[in-house]
């Protein structure tokens, strides 16, 4: 309920004004509402604002009073004092701008307060008045929708994003006239129409998985990671192609549901990354960051939390090249948000929690000059070189890495003669009837997670039951391998992907084979 009753008292025989809109700030991808309460007398100028305001809300004042004299209103004979609660929030960005105009306006009587009552208003503002796009517009949007309000005012820049928002009429507008406009009742903004997902999304256009040559347990690594949205280690020497199957990755991973596109697009939107000719997440991400990211940049943080690379990469793909390259600290950070599938930035100032559900793939070379095992290039690094490079991929981090596979230097032969492999195309079509199972699995309530990978340890036990055989063989593989608990589950999710890539309901002893196989690589590069 917005309290949006002009008062006026007798002191010092000057007339008081107050007005109070409905405004909303984020944390990390939590909206909060903000009551921006404006109150003005006659008297010397001044412009003051309170409620831990960081330095771009208190630069508003310079905006709002320009903006406001492009419409002939000067403050030079207002003593203005704005609010902005509660006052333990801290306040940042710049779209508290047209509240604040709006408020000020309202303050000196100049608009009616009474037409504020249940609508939010965001916006930057120029000096010119025009209404710049703000970062966060979905996240915000839905917010004030579940708190009941019934309208809200965005910059036009942000109208595709803002029709992603169902239940609440959201207008757009350019100016900070057009908006002064409609609430005077001199005009109408438009309401911002439905933005739908694309029925048939553009495929990305990294190429296509027939450009590949050779590496047959490879492809078949990167069909069985996407068929269950498993994460992916891929080991081998320079040149071996390891970069390119990343890249090609995307190339047979379904389309994103609506529900998946919401997600990423909030995400995106908060760190100013969505194409406002868009206004969604029409693909998967893929995010590369280079091997020497930071802690912060890879996981997020800063003084007010943003998302980082994994978090950027939700329901997508996170690949991180030259894997054993990255800082310790940061590989560390990854462990969390790839067991959790979340991530929470923690700071003095600040705490907000941040989705992180990629697919991750590293790609790293067995040993530092990168040719250890290579079948025509020797290797120069000693034992103890390769096995401080090893070193540095922790257990645990390794252990959270579902599919292990080594991609060897290609033959000649491959390159020179070798066939075209299978299509993009034709994989993707066994990726999405494997992925299908689990949501038809999913919508029957046997689980509730979307892909194999994420099912939970009593989830894979109902859905992956295993005869006499496959026991004895997981358990002399746990024996002599000396799997993890961790990894003794992930082999089972992996093998429930294989049973569902051949669309069957049972997980044979084969299934099982080929994911107890699939955590042998980073052992076998390590000779």
């Amino acid at each position: 309920m917005v309290a949006t009753v002009p008062t006026f008292g007798a002191i010092a025989g000057k007339p008081l004004g107050l007005a109070t809109l409905h405004a909303s700030a984020l944390v990390g991808l939590e909206p909060h509402p903000i009551r921006v309460e404006v109150a003005c007398t006659r008297g010397p100028a001044f412009f003051q604002l309170v409620g831990l305001a960081e330095a771009a809300v208190r630069e508003a004042r310079v905006r709002v009073a320009s903006s406001l004299a492009r419409l002939g209103v000067l403050l030079d004979e207002f003593a203005i004092t704005v609010n902005l609660a509660p006052a333990d929030l801290r306040k940042t960005g710049a779209a508290l701008d047209v509240p604040l105009a709006l408020g000020v306006l309202g303050a000196i009587e100049a608009l009616p307060t009474g037409a504020f009552e249940g609508v939010l208003v965001i916006g930057e503002l120029g000096l010119d008045g025009r209404l710049s796009p703000i970062r966060g517009v979905l996240p915000q949007l839905e917010g004030a929708r579940e708190r009941g309000l019934r309208e809200a005012i965005v910059p036009v820049g942000n109208s595709r994003e803002a029709g992603l928002v169902a239940g609440i009429t959201v207008r757009a507008a350019s100016t900070l006239a057009d908006v002064v406009a409609h609430f005077s009742g001199e005009g109408d903004l438009p309401v911002v129409p439905r933005t739908e997902l694309p029925e048939e999304p553009a495929r990305p256009a990294q190429g296509d998985l027939a450009d590949v040559r050779g590496q047959a347990s490879a492809r078949r690594a990167l069909e069985l990671a996407a068929a269950g949205g498993h994460n992916l280690l891929m080991i081998g020497p320079p040149g071996g192609g390891k970069t390119m199957l990343a890249r090609l990755l995307p190339t047979i991973l379904p389309a994103l549901t609506w529900e998946e596109a919401i997600e990423a697009t909030a995400i995106h939107s908060v760190a100013g990354l969505v194409d406002p000719a868009r206004g969604i997440v029409t693909q998967r991400p893929f995010r590369a960051p280079h091997h020497s990211v930071s802690e912060a940049g890879l996981v997020g943080g800063g003084d007010l939390p943003r998302p980082g690379e994994v978090s950027l990469a939700h329901h997508g793909v996170l690949f991180l090249d030259e894997l054993a390259e990255l800082r310790r600290s940061a590989l560390e950070a990854l462990r969390q948000p790839l067991e959790d599938g979340r991530v929470c930035i923690a700071r003095a100032r600040a705490r907000a929690w941040f989705p992180a559900r990629p697919m991750v793939v590293g790609a790293v070379n067995p040993c530092p000059c990168g040719y250890h095992g290579h079948p025509r290039r020797a290797c120069r690094c000693t034992a103890g070189q390769r096995q401080a490079y090893q070193a540095r991929l922790s257990g645990p981090l390794l252990d959270r890495l579902d599919v292990h596979v080594a991609v060897p230097a290609v033959e000649v032969s491959a390159l020179v003669g070798g066939a075209p492999g299978e299509a993009s195309a034709a994989v993707r079509g066994r990726v999405v009837a494997a992925r299908d199972r689990q949501r038809a699995r999913r919508e029957r309530g046997l689980v509730g997670a979307l892909t194999n990978a994420a099912l939970t340890a009593a989830e894979v036990a109902a859905v992956a039951p295993l005869d006499a055989a496959g026991r004895r063989l997981l358990e002399t593989a746990v024996s002599q391998l000396g799997l993890s608990a961790r990894a003794y589950t992930k082999v089972l999710r992996v093998a429930r992907t294989a049973a569902d890539l051949e669309a069957r309901d049972e997980v044979l002893p084969v299934d099982v084979a080929e994911a107890i196989q699939a955590r042998l690589a980073d052992r076998e590069s390590a000779r």
